[in-house]
């Protein structure tokens, strides 16, 4: 059905439709909403699930990560300095394959302390080990929400749905909202074949020494590189149940002529999608590569996605200080193996939540026009607000 929602409303009717087993919750803005409505939907006994409020988000990763290898099915979020607080065991629960989902709702990391919205949370803990997908809209999220549950039994790996913060988690829109009979036919009951039980007593997260360590990282790199093809399948399998796909790995959108290409991850694809639309007859049409699964990295997809381009602009929303872009850099080694690798720059935009108006498309365009143009810069940072210095 059809309906005007908030974005955190959205999430938390679409986690209820999974029916958990058990929800940890604690409060960090922007993702409290999430939580809240999930208090709410069980308060009203709207969602039978074990909603447990905990004193930190170390804690609500810990209650998940108990929740699952016991074999229930679990979901948690947090966003910025709650992800890092919680990162110490959600390297855990990737590495010990424990399935289950977060949602992130993306949010600058301090310090300077900053509340708004850019990828600098997520892209901090990218190497922890779980599948990240990155949602344009607030239905993509709502749809990712459902598709992760079965993605996370279905690979033994935690999922984290990203989405971005106060763009997204505080925006109304109009959410086609699956059914929960849709849900049922799509989403299995909830199995975990390395789940703890009493009745067969075994270990989980024991020390394991160097004659087996890099065997147990392997397992993990090799479980991440299977779950690609997971994620397209279990996109087309939900398009079947509710007439809606996300992208799969990626969606590439735009004339196959372009000889430029945006390549983007999150609510930013849609703010070029619309620049495009407004000022493609000044500087022309690129092509658009939304970036939905970051990890794993679809590289092959990726190389496919900028065939016969000369020129591709990566837009990050976090950078790692001293080298440059976070997903801009991944992106030039991945696209160095081409034999006619197209040229890449990399800007980062919107730091700390500033805003991407649509005349950033053709900002973005022309500058790569300039022979002297930038390969890395913090595009739209206002240098003369620095000292000389700093600049």
């Amino acid at each position: 059905m059809r309906e005007a929602l908030e974005g955190s409303l959205a999430i938390a009717r679409a986690v209820a439709l999974t029916k958990p087993d058990v929800v940890a919750a604690y409060p960090i803005t922007p993702q409290t909403h999430i939580v809240e409505n999930i208090s709410k939907l069980v308060a009203d006994g709207d969602m039978h699930t074990e909603f447990v409020s905990v004193e930190s988000e170390f804690s609500a990763a810990s209650v998940v990560l108990g929740a699952a290898a016991a074999g229930a099915r679990a979901y948690t979020a947090s966003a910025s300095q709650g992800i890092l607080l919680m990162s110490e065991v959600m390297f855990n629960i990737a590495g010990l394959r424990v399935p289950l989902v977060m949602t992130i709702a993306n949010r600058a990391v301090g310090g300077p302390l900053s509340i708004w919205n850019d990828q600098s949370d997520s892209m901090a803990v990218r190497d922890s080990g779980w599948i990240q997908i990155h949602c344009i809209s607030n239905q993509e999220a709502v749809d990712t929400t459902i598709q992760a549950f079965r993605i996370a039994q279905e690979t033994d790996l935690p999922v984290a749905v990203c989405m971005d913060g106060f763009v997204l988690t505080h925006t109304m829109e109009v959410i086609d909202m699956p059914s929960q009979e849709e849900v049922d036919a799509f989403l299995p009951p909830f199995e975990f074949a390395g789940a703890l039980d009493t009745a067969n007593p075994r270990s989980m997260g024991t020390l394991v020494d160097p004659n087996y360590f890099a065997e147990v990282r392997h397992s993990h790199h090799a479980a991440m590189g299977k779950a690609l093809a997971k994620i397209e399948e279990i996109d087309a399998a939900y398009a079947e149940v509710t007439g809606r796909a996300s992208g799969g790995l990626l969606t590439v959108d735009g004339p196959k002529k372009a000889k430029v290409g945006i390549i983007a991850m999150g609510s930013v694809v849609g703010t070029m999608m619309a620049g495009r639309e407004h000022y493609g007859g000044e500087v022309g049409e690129a092509r658009i590569v939304k970036l939905r699964s970051y990890r794993p990295f679809p590289a092959k997809a990726l190389r496919a996605a900028v065939k016969g381009l000369d020129k591709v602009i990566v837009i990050d929303r976090a950078i790692s200080p001293g080298m440059g872009g976070v997903l801009g850099t991944e992106v030039s080694a991945v696209l160095s193996t081409l034999d006619k690798a197209p040229k890449v720059y990399n800007y980062a935009l919107g730091l700390g939540g500033r805003d991407i108006p649509e005349t950033m498309y053709r900002d973005l365009l022309t500058t790569i026009e300039a022979k002297d143009a930038p390969r890395f810069a913090v595009f739209d940072a206002d240098l003369e607000k620095l000292p000389p210095e700093d600049r």
